[in-house]
């Protein structure tokens, strides 16, 4: 269950509107770094949580956060957009400015909404969940939020430099600011699991000697010079200490592909059905192709 008491999470403010700047910011509600995103994955890892229920509680705490400021990008896009012309035609002739403003400003603000915000990205792209990961598995999960706040942060940021509205940056500034601590959160949950090493690899719950353990830590070359691009993946103890980072050449393991041919009825054509793999072609008892690559 869900409540709200109407009231922002922080204020927000705009002292001068800016069509331009609302298509900006829409890209922080739906985009893949978007606000949306994040509380999408949030809630589903948390509804779907097993284990500790201090995790799940942790998870649709800071969902619902991120509802808040989904409610604070929206205010922000209604504010910005108050005063934007509305008729291309009269005012786009009058002012050539105007113009230019209608050019780049999202029209579905204008003809979708009547000047407020929309569930799409800065090109009017909806969100479409995608790009929610909830696999089920605590550590899987901590890393692709982190990865998700990073992205997020990164986005608020450019958009801190992008505008030089006074109530904009104050409110980039608190939403920065609440992506540094869910980083330092997801981080943490990693840190109490045991840090990478207690963690490594996902799921550390699959016995690792059933692994083809040779590749388990070896670092594939795919170059045809044979040049290995070198680093701390290539040499050393594993980040997990259970193995050494090698370097081996990729060569082919498997044979070409054979598949058999189609049925009768498959909509092929004829010369595909009556066609001998060469496998079959070898194969003077008919015991069929082969289907091992």
């Amino acid at each position: 269950m869900f409540y709200t008491d109407g009231k922002l999470q922080f204020p927000v403010r705009v002292e001068k509107p800016n069509p331009l700047f609302a298509r900006a910011l829409q890209q922080a509600i739906g985009g893949v770094e978007g606000e949306i995103r994040v509380m999408m994955q949030y809630l589903f890892q948390g509804w779907g949580s097993r284990g500790p229920r201090k995790y799940r509680d942790m998870l649709i705490n800071t969902g619902t956060e991120e509802i808040g400021h989904i409610e604070m990008l929206a205010t922000a896009v209604a504010l910005n957009l108050e005063g934007a012309p509305l008729s291309m035609q009269e005012e786009a002739a009058a002012d050539p400015m105007v113009g230019a403003v209608m050019g780049g400003m999202n029209l579905r603000h204008i003809l979708s909404t009547g000047l407020g915000a929309t569930p799409e990205n800065a090109n009017g792209v909806p969100f479409n969940c995608s790009h929610v990961y909830a696999s089920g598995n605590i550590a899987a999960d901590m890393y692709a939020n982190v990865t998700a706040e990073a992205t997020g942060r990164t986005l608020a940021v450019r958009l801190h430099g992008m505008t030089d509205d006074p109530g904009m940056k104050e409110m980039l500034s608190f939403l920065i600011a609440r992506d540094t601590i869910h980083q330092q959160q997801w981080l943490a949950v990693i840190e109490e699991l045991g840090g990478y090493r207690g963690v490594l690899p996902i799921p550390n719950s699959f016995d690792q000697a059933q692994e083809q353990q040779q590749y388990s830590y070896a670092y594939f070359g795919h170059r045809t010079d044979g040049q290995v691009p070198a680093g701390r993946w290539t040499e050393g103890p594993s980040l997990d200490g259970k193995g050494q980072f090698t370097t081996m050449r990729s060569e082919p393991l498997g044979g070409e592909p054979m598949l058999a041919p189609p049925p009768p009825d498959s909509g092929a054509q004829a010369e595909q059905v009556t066609a001998q793999t060469p496998a079959a072609a070898n194969d003077p008892l008919g015991s069929g192709p082969s289907r091992v690559a």
